[in-house]
């Protein structure tokens, strides 16, 4: 059975360096939160530490839709992991909706995963030197106001929470393997 894992969590939390580890455990596609934001981040300049005007949100909106139609009609056995940073805003749940329904959709199986870790770590994290390379965020002063202000999503009620300071990330993607694996056997 296919599955679409969600690896939600704040900046630096290592999303794409467990997505990555799990994309190569399980052969699933992985859909970082980048590949579909870097391709509009790139073209305007971004630089991971100026905020982004609006109207690059809506182009990269335009980046996310058409990802969404390649993955709601992939061919059938293919298997997704997607990352995302979801803010406590009613709105950023329907991101979690729209991959459940992608999932029933598909007849494959949603996985939800949240990855925690405390501030501290993130702010250590966020200045690393492979995250410029993505574009990624790097302002530790900007990752505490939006953990202080925008917050992140509480995890559903099926997710698997996973605290990224505490596992390391080949770990971490070997207890998503066996949570899924368990959650089918007991379908």
């Amino acid at each position: 059975m296919p599955t679409i894992t969600y690896l939600v969590g704040p900046p630096a939390v290592g999303k794409h360096t467990i997505g990555s580890e799990l994309a190569d455990l399980t052969g699933a596609a992985l859909i970082d939160n980048h590949l579909v934001n870097d391709p509009i981040f790139r073209a305007y300049g971004a630089d991971g530490r100026t905020p982004l005007p609006d109207w690059v949100w809506e182009l990269v909106e335009r980046v996310r839709e058409a990802t969404m139609t390649a993955v709601t009609d992939a061919r059938p056995e293919v298997s997704h992991i997607f990352t995302n940073y979801l803010s406590s805003e009613p709105e950023d749940e329907q991101f979690v909706q729209m991959l459940r329904d992608t999932a029933a959709g598909r007849g494959a199986q949603f996985v939800p995963v949240w990855l925690t870790c405390p501030e501290d770590e993130l702010v250590r994290r966020v200045a690393l030197p492979g995250r410029a390379e993505r574009h990624k965020l790097r302002d530790a002063d900007a990752l505490r106001t939006i953990l202080r202000t925008q917050g992140v999503l509480p995890a559903p009620p099926d997710a698997l929470v996973l605290d990224t300071s505490a596992i390391p990330s080949p770990e971490a993607a070997q207890r998503i393997v066996d949570h899924t694996h368990a959650a089918l056997s007991m379908d």
